[in-house]
């Protein structure tokens, strides 16, 4: 067992991120101690050598939630190298590069575990209150894009490190074992697309209007005919081609589905409705999974949360156990806490709606924690990884650059046998915006599993 002296303040904090790393990430077993004495992270390990990590953030702010302010945040982000890396060099949030081999072990000047408390709890989204016309935190304000490391899992590359110092002190120490998987995840804005003749008529005028491709207005027309002579599916209806394609890489889709919520973003199909409940019995009998995609206001209302739960338990005959927020809407530390509240096993928000990348820094599921409490949550995290609408927002972006960023993202949660997590609209297929990148889903799929 290795034993962790920390120092006498934010212990709440230094507990949860210890336990996080050492049992949740490493699978190692540990105790912990306070020292009053103690200035950084002290480790002895089971043969008696030493690892010693310097404290740069924590001991400045001795008091509960002194450290949530900006003034708090890493003032820059340095790219440093040294043995125990796995990349040509490690993003350091805080601390230095400092290396230094005792006779007994090293004492290492990057701060691991404040670095990683920062990347996994989201504090930074809490203190700095700047948000896009959806009310949500986006990429480009995070410190992760600003100083270049979105793309980069650095709490992954800040495990190996310690992974590989562990080693080199003790050989005999043995990991967690995991294995690289696809998580498959599909938000259920829509059922179909033309389900009332005005919105086929609605969509036409799209065609010539916003559009202008008589061509594509040709094609909507013999599509809808199809449709009602039950010789094609709706454009939406894109469910039994998502679990072919997943049962062609030996893994099960998730499929989130919405309640009745308040807003104009909400309320596209009713969940009691027929072709729903058809919809469902397919799913299950396939082995598939069904999770809540609560509407657009419940991000931050309890009873909404609980109602559209309810409704959905009672109407798919499924008990509600995991999902993902609507328009990824999630505010720090209340979305979780809603869903830690409501006997929520994860959550799979956390990517960001204007870019791809590693929101939390880490491409493992961990367990949550509320910041203002202080207190870890039963909830977990499964961080996603993109969403296919978010290369929207990345202009003139083609589909051979799309599928290079997101096989590019792949290989890097090969790498550390994590889960790459994806969200692929049911609805992002059979239409003009789409229909060209349709051949990206299969191939990083196909290429990659």
């Amino acid at each position: 067992m290795i034993n962790i002296k920390i120092p006498n303040n934010n212990l709440e904090e230094r507990t949860y991120i210890i336990d996080t790393i050492f049992k949740e990430f490493l699978g190692l077993e540990y105790s912990t101690s306070i020292d009053k004495e103690a200035i950084n992270w002290e480790m002895t390990l089971q043969n008696g050598k030493k690892l010693s990590f310097e404290d740069h953030f924590f001991n400045k702010y001795p008091s509960s939630l002194e450290y949530l302010k900006i003034e708090s945040f890493p003032s820059q982000v340095v790219f440093e190298k040294n043995r125990f890396i796995i990349e040509k060099d490690i993003p350091v949030l805080y601390g230095t590069g400092k290396l230094k081999e005792t006779g007994n072990g090293f004492i290492c000047g990057i701060d691991i575990f404040a670095s990683s408390f920062f990347m996994i709890t989201r504090w930074e989204e809490y203190v700095n209150k700047n948000r896009d016309t959806h009310n949500r935190f986006s990429a480009f304000e995070s410190i992760a894009y600003k100083f270049n490391f979105l793309d980069r899992p650095v709490v992954n590359e800040y495990l190996e490190m310690l992974k590989n110092m562990i080693l080199y002190l003790d050989k005999n120490e043995s990991f967690k074992s995991r294995d690289f998987q696809f998580i498959l995840t599909h938000d259920v804005d829509y059922i179909y697309k033309w389900d009332t003749a005005k919105k086929f008529i609605r969509h036409l005028a799209g065609d010539i209007v916003k559009r202008k491709s008589p061509i594509e207005f040709m094609k909507s027309i013999i599509g809808y005919s199809a449709l009602k002579l039950n010789l094609k599916k709706d454009p939406f209806d894109t469910f039994d081609y998502l679990m072919d394609i997943s049962e062609r890489i030996n893994t099960k889709s998730y499929f989130f589905f919405m309640a009745e919520g308040v807003t104009k973003y909400d309320n596209n199909y009713k969940s009691d409705s027929k072709q729903v409940k058809e919809l469902i019995k397919k799913i299950k009998k396939r082995g598939h999974f069904i999770g809540i995609h609560p509407s657009y206001n419940a991000y931050n209302k309890n009873d909404q949360f609980l109602k559209e739960k309810k409704e959905l338990e009672n109407n798919l005959d499924t008990k509600i156990t995991f999902g993902r927020e609507h328009y990824l809407r999630f505010e720090v530390p209340t979305t979780w806490q809603i869903w830690d509240n409501n006997q929520m096993s994860w959550d799979s928000t956390l990517s960001f709606a204007d870019k791809e990348g590693f929101r939390c820094g880490v491409c493992y599921d961990f367990s949550t924690f509320n910041i203002l409490t202080r207190k870890k949550l039963n909830l977990k995290e499964k961080p996603l990884i993109m969403m296919e609408s978010s290369f929207v927002y990345q202009k003139n972006i083609s589909p051979l650059e799309m599928e290079k960023k997101i096989s590019d993202l792949i290989e890097t949660v090969k790498m550390y046998n994590g889960n790459f997590t994806m969200l692929w609209h049911n609805s992002s297929f059979n239409i003009l915006e789409w229909k060209e990148y349709k051949k990206v889903f299969e191939r990083v799929l196909l290429k990659n599993a």
